[in-house]
């Protein structure tokens, strides 16, 4: 049965799973800053850039709601386990590709298993972190996104330059297995959620939900599709409209990991203090800033864009911890497998379709630069209003909610 791990277990069992979520975000961060390069080897156009980066999340999207048909259904660990070999072998096969239809159906196969992994990641910290502490942890396990973007994004684009684009994905696939012998070893069973209600485990996936859980994925995917409205353009905007150089951006997401994984600790602290609804609200107005000055920067010095691009990366990475934190505060332990699969696919296709949508509305010019991508950024600063309005509601909710007699 499971134990909450003893405090002395806590910070190994949270360090290994920030380790499978930095394993999974170094290996989609890492083909957004090969933007330049994929277009340039393959000779695709903007668009169908935005199909290689959204056949990761789409595939994700589609199993998150496969998986809220049998994710309650069996041990948490036994679950990750199996998830995360099934990533490890499809990013080798990334690795192996041949040309653009062979990554891109590499890279579904990858997106498929990571989105359910970070589904059960979730709820293993529901499961597991006392309420009290559960923003520091979700904070620390989010902190693997900055630290992608600070040491793998980097380190994978010096690794692309020497020996080329396949061996990143190799070196992911060397340290996922690294990474899966130890939760194997180190992480404890999780299946108190398998006795209250076995009957509720056999149910519908979205048996017990109400439209006030509903508003959760809903916010949830607003989120996610403002950010993602720009992020997977960021370099091929710095390359083509601000004069950076491809080795200029390793040091650009050298700079906005650090902010990122510097913010993920101190949202986690303030997530605990002042509750997930006022921090998200905070970040979801202060992300507006750096979206529409990003999106409209003319040519500047790099410590310029620097400064913009650090805003705007502590920022918008930031906005997931409160969010994560919000809508699994309000899940039954029974549910919140399925439901937080459910989350996770509406966080994939927005991601996705995003980023469909940025390629369709983002032009190419002869000498690389990005036409349209200044209205992207209104666009985006459009849908952080309403993800603001559904947060009003969300909150209204569940305040009406706990109010009501028992």
């Amino acid at each position: 049965m499971t134990v909450s791990p003893p405090p002395r277990r806590e910070p190994w069992m949270l360090l290994l799973l920030a380790a499978v979520q930095f394993t999974h975000m170094m290996d989609f961060m890492i083909v957004m800053p090969l933007g330049p390069e994929f277009m340039r080897l393959f000779g695709i156009s903007a668009a169908s850039f935005g199909v290689l980066v959204s056949a990761y999340t789409l595939a994700s999207a589609g199993m998150g709601l496969l998986g809220g048909l049998w994710l309650d259904r069996f041990d948490r660990k036994r679950t990750l386990l199996a998830l995360y070999a099934g990533f490890l072998v499809a990013t080798l096969m990334c690795g192996a590709a041949e040309g653009y239809l062979g990554l891109i159906a590499a890279r579904t196969v990858a997106g498929g298993c990571a989105g359910l992994m970070s589904a059960v990641i979730q709820a293993i910290i529901g499961d597991l972190i006392p309420v009290e502490r559960r923003g520091r942890a979700i904070g620390t396990v989010m902190a693997a996104y900055g630290l992608s973007a600070v040491a793998g994004v980097p380190v994978g684009l010096g690794l692309a330059s020497q020996w080329g684009w396949r061996s990143p994905f190799w070196a992911i696939g060397v340290l996922s297995a690294g990474v899966w012998l130890g939760l194997l070893v180190l992480l404890p069973a999780v299946d108190r959620h398998l006795s209250p209600d076995r009957a509720a485990r056999g149910s519908s996936p979205l048996a017990g939900w109400t439209p006030g859980l509903a508003l959760g994925w809903v916010l949830t995917f607003s989120v996610v599709f403002s950010g993602f409205l720009l992020i997977p353009y960021l370099s091929p905007f710095m390359v083509g409209n601000l004069g950076l150089r491809l080795s200029d951006l390793s040091w650009m997401y050298l700079c906005g990991g650090a902010a990122s994984l510097v913010s993920a600790r101190g949202i986690g602290r303030l997530v605990d203090r002042h509750g997930p609804a006022l921090v998200l609200g905070a970040l979801l107005v202060g992300t507006m800033v750096p979206h529409l000055v990003f999106t409209h920067l003319p040519v500047s010095p790099l410590p310029v864009v620097a400064g913009v691009f650090v805003l705007f990366m502590g920022l918008t990475s930031g906005r997931a911890i409160p969010t994560m934190a919000l809508v699994a505060s309000r899940v039954p332990p029974a549910l919140r497998g399925r439901y937080l699969a459910v989350n996770m696919a509406a966080s994939d296709a927005a991601s996705g379709l995003a980023a469909w949508a940025s390629g369709l509305l983002i032009a190419v010019a002869p000498d690389g630069a990005l036409e349209g991508f200044g209205f992207v950024g209104w666009i985006a600063v459009s849908v952080t209003g309403c993800a603001l309005f559904i947060l009003w509601m969300f909150s209204r909710r569940a305040v009406a909610a706990s109010a009501a007699p028992a």
